[in-house]
């Protein structure tokens, strides 16, 4: 629904209504809808260049001689915007906003910071992570295993392997998201056949064909580089590098069934594992590679800042002992740390959210966020607000507001609900006998909000829920 209000708002020019549904719904700006189309596309198509810019600095991606750079200049209304694409395609959009995830991995490719193993394809070097690579692909598991089991430097001068191409897979691999020279995309096909990639074969020659297909029916444009980024295959990189977070829990503590009855069920060599944290006695074998690039506090904590750490020189394992932390939480934090994704319950779902606010992991507390956004009811939205508050989440702040909007009938006599009113009153220093009460403000905002493409029956209960709010502040004494 709200990817569809996105769409809208863009081909109607609603930069507002945009800024919020990014803001403060977290909208995915490159979102896709059934015609293949962004929403910065419609922005472009309808002639829209303040919502263009804004898109732009926010994220949406154009980047230079892509199908979908091509396509918006191509389909721009005016040639301000298509000026506009044309300067931002300088530094690309995808420079400017990342995912932390992405940024992680991307970063990690680039530093190679905890590599262990090094491929040098004909004469130029790549660092890389045989942990990673394993999990994301068969054929590199069971090279790792066999051949070059115990090599640390694998030199590759087959005519056929080109330093390029090899760049491009090893990016797939890291962040599921693929950019090539048009040139270099046979190269990359073969790669990835040789490689048994059947999904990014498939995506490589699709996305030929839909570039062959643009240049046919748009003189005049000139896509050079083949762009494969597609949900379905960050999903999978999630999927694939969950394959470790599950490995790395105590077997009482992970979804998997141990033992022999599953012979399909993938796996990596716990030779690859360099750390080892003990956690109300149990044992998580990790990698220190994902929590030294998630987590500035585990970064410290493995540079042994802290003097908290055993090393098994003959294994080379670290041994840290954790503190005031449940073994259920940090298998929470773990499956974070490793795929981005966590399975909550009610019951564990504020622990994880106080120890990601302890292991700075901002992106965890999102995702408590997200989830205590759905569980939200008439008791405990207003402990919600200030849980929000308190460890920063102003999404879950906004939807906590929206939910009393849209209950202020049964809200408006709750003593948690007057209390808060109370407190953002006195909060404010030196008020005014006037000055306006942020909780209220929130309200009235979704309250009012789009009034005018609504019918008259709406607009009839939106006014009376404000008659609602003044006759309560007037109940309380109190004048905003």
């Amino acid at each position: 629904m709200e990817s569809h209000d996105l769409f809208l708002s863009c081909r109607r020019g609603d930069l507002q209504r945009v800024k919020y549904l990014v803001e403060q719904k977290e909208c995915d700006l490159n979102v896709r809808d059934k015609w293949d189309s962004t929403p910065l596309y419609y922005a472009c198509l309808c002639g829209h260049s303040e919502l263009v810019e804004y898109l732009l600095v926010n994220g949406a991606r154009c980047e230079a001689n892509t199908f979908d750079g091509e396509r918006c200049l191509y389909g721009s209304l005016t040639v301000h915007i298509r000026n506009i694409l044309l300067r931002f395609n300088i530094v690309t959009s995808h420079i400017i906003r990342r995912d932390l995830f992405e940024e992680f991995l991307r970063k990690l490719l680039e530093s190679g910071e905890f590599s262990d193993t090094t491929f040098i394809v004909h004469g130029v070097k790549f660092t890389v992570h045989r942990c990673i690579l394993s999990a994301r692909c068969g054929y590199f598991n069971d090279i790792f295993q066999q051949k070059w089991k115990y090599r640390n430097v694998i030199k590759l001068n087959n005519k056929l392997v080109k330093p390029q191409a090899f760049r491009s897979l090893l990016q797939f691999l890291y962040t599921a998201r693929l950019d090539s020279q048009l040139e270099d995309v046979a190269d990359c096909i073969r790669l990835a056949k040789q490689c048994k990639l059947n999904d990014l074969r498939h995506e490589l020659e699709e996305a030929v064909k839909k570039v062959d297909s643009f240049a046919c029916t748009k003189p005049g444009t000139k896509v050079t580089t083949v762009l494969v980024e597609k949900p379905a295959l960050s999903s999978e990189l999630q999927q694939d590098l969950g394959v470790l977070a599950e490995q790395a829990l105590p077997s009482e503590l992970s979804d998997w069934i141990v033992g022999s009855e599953l012979p399909l069920m993938p796996s990596v060599p716990s030779t690859f594992v360099d750390v080892c944290f003990f956690v109300q006695g149990h044992r998580f074998m990790c990698h220190r590679v994902f929590f030294s690039g998630r987590s500035e506090y585990f970064r410290a904590l493995l540079s042994d800042h802290f003097n908290e750490s055993l090393q098994d020189y003959s294994q080379g394992i670290m041994y840290i002992n954790l503190h005031d932390v449940e073994a259920k939480v940090f298998a929470c934090i773990v499956h974070y740390i490793y795929e981005n994704s966590v399975q909550f319950t009610e019951e564990i779902v504020y622990d994880v959210l106080c120890a990601a606010d302890v292991y700075l992991l901002p992106g965890l507390k999102k995702l408590c966020g997200h989830f205590l956004a759905t569980v939200v009811n008439d008791e405990c939205v207003v402990p919600l607000i200030r849980t929000a508050r308190i460890f920063q989440l102003p999404r879950l702040e906004n939807q906590c507001t929206e939910f009393l909007a849209k209950n202020l009938t049964t809200m408006v006599n709750n003593e948690d609900f007057r209390s808060l009113i109370v407190e953002d009153a006195k909060a404010l220093k030196d008020r005014q006998e006037t000055d306006t009460i942020e909780v209220l403000d929130d309200i009235r905002y979704h309250i009012t909000g789009s009034l005018e493409s609504l019918s008259y029956e709406v607009i009839d209960k939106a006014n009376e829920n404000l008659r609602l709010i003044e006759d309560m502040l007037e109940d309380m004494g109190l004048d905003a």
